[in-house]
Order: structure tokens, then sequence, then C-alpha cells
């Protein structure tokens, strides 16, 4: 990509990739404007020839890493024999001058950092997203390629820039998850995925807004409403994967939060190694974690919770299903995190205060966590299940138990005032 500084420029730059590969590329000077371009130049393959009598620390152990051969010396006509690409950029003029001039002889390629009129290359501002390399040229104003460099792969990066694969593009499913349910908290590469989907399976609790976003042609499945005949509901969504990825599409399954956190993750990725669908898993924020932490409550602090843990509460303390120790979890003295837990909130309070948790033990219950209408009710373990009930709470809310819950108050107060008493 180009544009010219001047309009009208009659000679703009004319853009190529060089692949430097096994090729031999000169570099005079170690200092700052090396440290910045080698590493681009280390990861093209080139054979790289440092010649400087001296280098920063970064450049010295690029060397030292054998990334790069440095003859520790001043430049001397006859060292860009044989070069395909000159890097010139050291701090003595004179030496810059005459290697300029001999890679005008040997027709070298040669970029320099302290004069771009007597060059006969320009350095692009440069960027890569996921296999596409961004190269801008904006003439003499380097920040403005900057500017746009960073535009573009910041786009293409988080999927508000559309470049879909065309070409090699294997279907399958991806696993996203989708994080607490502000669409601002999903993951780079979830959203970017999400932006090349032909086929979108959604959750409830994923991030609804997100689907807004996507294109026309992109078909957006509710989760809840595949019908499933004879089929479980989990097995209705498994086969729904198998069979849009089957018919060559690339497909998203956008779960809330984390895909293996409560989430059934691993029974899809397991149903679609056994179909042979290929599948990818994109991690999400957490629930557990990032809720209490939107509400104010660090999940740990120091010198009052070392360890936090993480329990479904799908199913109460007595039910013959569960698969929780409550009573080792009532012995613990860390945060107790607790998802899918607002309808059996009284049975858990009574099973952990009855294995020896203190009432007055702090809890916090944080409804819609992260969105507009995220709410916080504070009780205790033995007013939470009134106070619940009294406050109309309702899922999906994460609930916190511990004496971390009282550890954020004034971070709380604070930025509930620059929300506006919110």
């Amino acid at each position: 990509m180009t544009a010219h500084a001047a309009a009208g420029d009659p000679h703009p730059a004319y853009p190529v990739g060089l692949r430097l590969a096994g090729r031999r590329v000169v570099v005079v000077g170690g200092g700052q404007v090396a440290q910045r371009r080698l590493p681009a130049l280390i990861a093209s393959g080139a054979d790289i020839v440092l010649v400087s009598p001296s280098a920063t620390p970064s450049v010295e152990a690029m060397a030292e890493a054998g990334e790069i051969r440095w003859e520790r010396r001043p430049y001397a006509d006859g060292d860009l024999a044989d070069a395909w690409y000159a890097l010139i950029a050291s701090t003595d003029t004179d030496a810059n001058n005459a290697a300029s001039a001999e890679a005008d002889r040997t027709k070298t390629w040669c970029v320099r950092s302290d004069d771009a009129e007597a060059a006969t290359a320009w350095t692009p501002a440069t960027g890569r997203s996921e296999g596409v390399t961004v190269a801008v040229l904006t003439g003499r104003d380097p920040r403005r390629s900057a500017a746009v460099r960073d535009a573009i792969v910041e786009g293409l990066r988080d999927g508000t820039l559309v470049a879909p694969h065309h070409r090699d593009r294997t279907p399958g499913v991806a696993l996203v998850g989708g994080g607490p349910g502000d669409p601002d908290l999903i993951t780079v590469r979830g959203r970017r995925l999400l932006a090349e989907a032909d086929v979108v399976i959604a959750d409830r609790l994923g991030p609804r807004d997100l689907l807004d976003e996507l294109p026309p042609h992109v078909e957006v499945i509710d989760a809840a409403k595949i019908p499933y005949g004879r089929f479980m509901a989990q097995e209705a969504i498994n086969n729904a994967l198998i069979e849009h990825a089957r018919a060559g599409k690339a497909v998203v399954r956008l779960k809330g939060g984390d895909p293996f956190v409560f989430g059934r993750g691993m029974e899809e990725a397991e149903a679609l190694a056994e179909a042979g669908i290929p599948c990818t898993v994109v991690p999400g924020i957490s629930s557990s974690i990032s809720v209490p932490g939107a509400a104010g409550i660090p999940v740990t602090h120091r010198g009052v919770a070392h360890e936090f843990t993480v329990i479904s509460g799908h199913v109460a303390p007595e039910d013959p299903r569960s698969l929780v120790d409550w009573k080792a979890v009532a012995g613990l003295r860390g945060t107790l995190v607790l998802l899918m837990a607002v309808e059996r909130i009284g049975a858990i309070a009574a099973a952990l205060t009855a294995y020896g948790r203190s009432p007055e033990t702090p809890v916090a219950i944080v409804q819609e966590g992260t969105m507009a209408t995220q709410r916080r009710v504070d009780a205790t373990l033995a007013t939470v299940a009134e106070t619940a009930k009294a406050e109309d709470v309702r899922p999906p809310a994460v609930i916190v138990i511990g004496d971390v819950v009282t550890v954020g108050t004034k971070y709380e107060a604070a930025a509930k005032k620059a929300r506006g008493g919110q």
C-alpha cells in the first residue's frame, strides 16, 4: 500500500516484497535502528552480517545467539559484495555515504536511516496478522505510515476489518469462548474467527451484541432452539456442528465465558474428533474471575486469600448427582466462586455453615456482570438466601463467598460514582 506525501508525485515508490531467505544482507551500524530492524530480517531467514564497531546490548545478544554475524569494525569499501540488501544505519555520515555509493554501484537495494533521499529503497511500516503482512509507505511521513499500518492490523486482528480466507481454507469448527458478556471482552482471535465464519451456533449466554456485527450471509443458529427430537439437546448441538462442517462451512460455536469451564466444550470437541472434523479451541475469559473483578472483588488478595475455588451450583449439595465434597469446601480458607447457583444458594449456604463455615462470611452476588445492567447484592452466608429472594436476583449471576468480598469496597464505591451512581 502506498500513498504520497506530495500530491502528484511523478515517481512513486514501487512496492515489492523481498524474499531474503539464505541471501546475504549487510547491516551497517549496530544502534537503535538496527535493533528495531534486525528481528524482521532474522525472521526472513536472511544471512545477516553486521558491520559496526559497537552495538546495543540487544543487538549484541543476537550475535551471541548466532542469529547474525558481527564484524566489529567500521564499514570498509567492498563490504556489500554479493549482498542482496543493505541497511545503512550508522552514526558516521561519511561511512553511510560511502556504503550508499557502493550499493548504487553494485545495484544493491539499500535503505538509509539518516537520508531517505539517498537510498534506493524505503522501509515500509510493517505489521503482521495471521499470515498477512501489511506494509505501508506514505513517502516522507513515517508517522502516518505507522498509523495506517496499525489501523489495518488492528482491524484484521479484531475482526472489524473482514478479510476471510478464500484459498486453502479448511472447513471445521472453532469452539470460541465469548467471555462474560461484554462484547469487548472476547479475545482478538475469537472475534476474528467470528468475522470469518459461515455458520455461528451461539449459546444464550454468549456475547449477543457481536452477532449484530456479522455479515448478512452468515447463518446464526440459537443453540437453545435446535430441534432435538429423540436426541438430548447436547447431542443435537454436536450433530449440528458436524453437519455444517461436513457441508464445507467454517463453523463457530460461540459459548459464554470459557468453553471448558462448565461449558461442555470438551463433549463437543470429542464428538468432532470422533467425526474426523478439525476443531480449534479458543479460550475465553471465564466469568468466574472476570465478573467478580468487574464488581471490584479480587478473587485473591495478599493476606486475605491465597486460593480460590470455582464450583458449579447447578445441583444442590444433597443431590446424589453432586460431585462436590462440600465438607472439604467448607474447610477451605480461601474464596469460593459459584456459577449457576442462584436457584440453590440457600441449600449451598446451609451446607457450608453446617460444615463449619462462619454464618457471617461475606457473600456478593453479581448479576449480569460486565454488562450495562450489572448489579451487585451483598449479604452473608446467613442472609444470602433471603436477600437473593428479596432483591429478585436472577441468572446469570456469579456468587462470591469469602473475605475478599469486603476488600474492594473503596474501589467499588469509586467505580460506582464514576458510572454516575448506577
